[in-house]
């Protein structure tokens, strides 16, 4: 059974890949500080794993040598478990002594 608990920071994630697909540093870029640049891949390696992204390779930028680079995108889970997540929020918030 998939445990639907879902940390802050794949909150995050997950909120920038609604808006588009992108790449793991765009992520930390698009974090505010959230997300290190040392740990994004094993963040996005959870979730992969998990269920609530897809990672598929695409080649590697014009011009550049390195190897091709993985782009990230939200899955039907990863919606449903944002939505779940931000809606916990609301409740918690709207009750007030509950912490």
């Amino acid at each position: 059974m998939y445990d639907m608990n879902v940390t802050e920071r794949e909150h995050n994630v997950l909120c920038q890949l609604v808006v588009r697909e992108r790449y793991g540093l765009e992520l930390v870029a698009g974090s505010d500080g959230l997300i290190r640049r040392n740990t994004v891949y094993v963040l996005l390696g959870r979730m992969e794993d998990k269920g609530l992204i897809e990672g598929r390779d695409v080649g590697a930028p014009k011009g550049s040598s390195g190897p091709p680079r993985r782009v990230y995108r939200i899955t039907g889970l990863g919606e449903r478990s944002r939505a779940a997540y931000e809606a916990s929020a609301a409740i918690m918030a709207a009750s007030p002594g509950v912490a």
